[in-house]
């Protein structure tokens, strides 16, 4: 049992170590050298961890990045009970904070593997299925509680909210927008097809 729990902790000390290398070096040309140097180990101490080399560890990075993305913006959607709260915290829980803002920028770090690789696909469609999710059943609730009057099916507005996030992503992350820009351009997007203005006076906001 002790045995297991070690092999568990280092390999948790090597996915942060994936993630510092990722994000210091880039996808494109990082080598298993440069995670094991990030991890104080050798290559082929690695190699005992990840057989599937640089391949799987990256694989299983990106994996746990969307776990936490994911879980973190369904956690704090849940919080409310109204759901204009639920989309103001979703809208903000989903934009990175500026182009240093780490979980977001290593899900666009590893994002261009999943153009030639099929797994990477479908990590980063489970990923967008989810926020797509998210926005699904907060617009719903809204259109229930008579907040939101969708002009087209709550499920197209989910998808545009998440594919205008996305290009607004790469904005912040290259240092062409700003958080607070970003969030006024989305809530101004719901209001359009929902109706509902999320920055006017009313529950969550100060």
């Amino acid at each position: 049992m002790g045995r297991r729990k070690d092999q568990q902790a280092r390999r948790t000390e090597l996915a942060a170590a994936a993630e510092r290398a990722l994000l210091s070096r880039g996808l494109e040309g990082l080598r298993l050298r440069d995670v094991a140097d990030e991890a104080g180990m050798t290559p082929a101490a690695v190699l005992y961890y990840y057989d599937g080399g640089l391949d799987q560890l990256m694989h299983e990075t990106f994996q746990q990045a969307i776990e936490r993305f994911c879980s973190e913006r369904e956690r704090t959607a849940e919080e409310f009970e109204d759901a204009r709260d639920r989309m103001r915290s979703c809208i903000t829980s989903g934009v990175a904070i500026g182009s240093d803002d780490r979980l977001p920028r290593l899900l666009f770090e590893y994002w261009p593997r999943s153009l030639r690789d099929p797994r990477a696909a479908a990590l980063d469609s489970t990923l967008t299925e989810r926020q797509i999710a998210v926005y699904h059943s907060i617009l719903v609730l809204g259109r229930e509680q008579g907040h939101f009057k969708p002009v087209t099916p709550p499920r197209v507005v989910a998808a545009c909210l998440v594919a205008m996030e996305d290009g607004f992503q790469m904005e912040i992350l290259a240092g062409r927008r700003t958080h607070a820009e970003v969030i006024s351009a989305l809530r101004a997007y719901v209001h359009a097809v929902t109706g509902c203005d999320l920055d006017a006076n009313g529950p969550g906001v100060g």
